[in-house]
């Protein structure tokens, strides 16, 4: 099971809540209440990894190096009892919090050490209490939590009381060391305070770059002999890194060097723990309580329907997860940076184009005899357009643009009343023929001309780069595009591309909806209050753009029936 597996089995249990607080006899509110209850449970969940280690160790350093950033601030002697967590943003920023205080204040990441260190904030004059960096990386946006305590050695006594205020509401604890003096007196003291209290501990001896190799084995071994005799059986998994280097390989997409480096291998080990912990103590509780549930609202055919997909689902969790899924894959998993999702490239570019076309165009219905006739010939433009072209236009320049063709459509509809037809047939299809259309609306043309230009440009750039940068685009133009392009290897990571973008969308679409049902509408990030809307982007495009796609489509993709017998008779041959 993976991380997105794993929100994906969160996702199915806020649905089937959801659907038990509608299945619920009306004077049950305290099922209600349950259900609510265990949905706050859902959308809080997340996993808390305490980093503990003496200054200098390169805590913060590993820590950009699983996040994939080098934004977290290193180098800097924070103040004892000033506790640093980070955790997923939309935007990168830095929230103080303040003791006896509910206010927050938003810092820059760069002004962090102003009130975190000796230097900018000596005594904690300022009274923080803590500082939450927020980032807008993806393993922070799957629910990683790094709580980074105060480095151990100055204050000990008062550094492990902050180290042991969070092991309750920690996962895992990650122990940094380093090789120029490996696991000194209060790291080991440290970690004994953690083992006792039942936590996973991981050890990682920082810096290992630093050192040759043969140095290295020797100090890895000496280290897992000492852990050996502290802890026997419960000995802390050791780990050798280079936070350098692995900040360094993610960077530069460089999977040998971030192999070589160790912090694939840490931060593996920190997912598949995490993810096997909370399936037994946290999912699988979580599927206990909903059952207890649904077992109090009375047998109906909906509830009978969601024990089953439970049933279903605690199986599923049971065996592993999905069969087809590796239980932990690597941290350098081909990955799209989606963290700015944008519009429809094509989209933007046909806006722009049929705006600034209006803004001239209304101008010239005003002042342009030309402009008039043909708006006349044309018999105005189609219905879409006429409201936006009202939109734009002023009351003063509707006024001035529309009399004409009013008044050329009053003798044509006085003819078509006279005339001897009796035929309703006919007499419908002269009446349509006064109206206007996608062929001669001038806005429609417009947009027409906007959109192949701009499909040319995606797909000359597309075509031509070495290695191409997909662009962000909706299911239709992409359609589109893809019908342009030779190469099959393109075409195809085009299609993955907008595949991942719509899973994407899809969890935040459900990361939104949980949030909302947990009551902590507090969390939800700008990525996912956007959701709705770029979601329905990504699927149609932009309604003033796509708003009669079918018809433009080649023949290839025209007529659905038909494209489908054809694949189909592809298939059997």
């Amino acid at each position: 099971m993976n991380l997105g597996t794993y929100e994906r089995h969160k996702f199915a249990l806020a649905e089937i809540l959801r659907s038990a607080a509608a299945t619920a006899p009306p004077a049950r509110s305290d099922l209600r209440e349950r259900g609510q209850v265990l949905a706050e449970r859902l959308a809080a969940d997340r996993f808390n990894l305490v980093v503990v280690g003496r200054f200098n160790r390169g805590k913060t350093s590993l820590m950009n190096a699983i996040i994939g950033t080098n934004r977290l601030p290193t180098g800097i002697i924070p103040i004892t009892s000033v506790i640093t967590s980070v955790a997923y943003g939309s935007k990168e920023e830095t929230i103080l919090k303040y003791e006896n205080s509910l206010l927050h204040q938003s810092v820059p990441i760069e002004a962090l050490p102003q009130f975190i260190t000796q230097a900018g904030n000596p005594g904690n004059v300022r009274r923080i209490r803590a500082a939450e960096i927020r980032l807008p990386a993806e393993i922070l946006r799957r629910g990683f939590h790094f709580i980074d305590t105060p480095g151990l050695g100055s204050a000990i006594a008062e550094n492990t009381a902050t180290t042991e205020e969070f092991l309750p509401e920690a996962d895992a604890l990650i122990l940094v060391t380093g090789y120029e003096s490996p696991l000194s007196e209060e790291e080991l003291h440290v970690l004994k305070i953690a083992c006792s209290s039942g936590r996973k501990v991981f050890v990682a001896i920082n810096k290992q770059d630093t050192v040759p190799f043969p140095d290295r084995e020797q100090i890895c071994a000496y280290l897992s002999n000492r852990l050996q005799d502290a802890f026997s059986h419960f000995a802390p998994e050791l780990f050798s890194t280079s936070a350098l280097e692995g900040l360094k390989a993610k960077q530069a997409h460089d999977k040998a060097l971030l192999t070589q480096s160790g912090v694939e291998r840490l931060e593996d080990a920190l997912v598949c723990f995490l993810l096997d912990e909370k399936k037994e103590r946290f999912l699988l509780a979580m599927c206990d309580r909903v059952a207890e549930v649904l077992r109090d609202i009375p047998a109906v055919t909906e509830t009978t329907v969601l024990k089953h997909k439970l049933d279903n689902l605690q199986e599923l969790l049971a065996s592993g997860g999905s069969p087809e899924e590796s239980p932990c894959p690597s941290s350098a998993q081909k990955a799209y940076n989606l963290h700015r999702i944008g519009s429809c490239e094509i989209c933007a570019s046909v806006r722009e184009w049929v705006w600034n076309f209006i803004c001239r165009y209304q101008y010239d219905l005003v002042t342009n005899p030309l402009s008039q006739d043909d708006f006349v010939q044309r018999r105005g433009f189609c219905p879409f357009h006429t409201w936006e072209y009202e939109a734009v236009a002023s009351s003063y320049g509707v006024c001035n643009a529309y009399p004409d063709l009013l008044d050329s459509l009053v003798p044509q509809l006085r003819k078509l009343a006279a005339s001897e037809e009796t035929n309703p047939v006919h007499l419908a299809a002269e009446l349509g023929m006064l109206q206007s259309s996608h062929a001669n609306c001038a806005l429609c043309n417009e947009r027409d001309k906007a959109e192949n230009s701009a499909i040319a440009r995606a797909t000359e750039r597309l075509t031509d780069a070495t290695e191409p940068i997909i662009p962000e685009l909706c299911l239709p133009h992409l359609l589109l595009i893809v019908q342009r392009i030779k190469d099959p290897n393109l075409i195809k990571r085009c299609i993955d591309r907008h595949g991942e973008l719509l899973n994407r969308l899809s969890e935040d679409l459900q990361r939104h909806a949980l949030k909302i049902d947990g009551a902590h509408r507090q969390l939800v990030t700008d990525e996912e209050s956007a959701a709705a809307r770029r979601a329905l982007m990504a699927v149609v495009g932009a309604r003033n753009v796509n708003f009669d796609f079918v018809s433009r489509l080649p023949s290839v993709g025209g007529d659905r029936t038909k494209n489908e017998t054809t694949i189909q008779q592809a298939e059997n041959r």
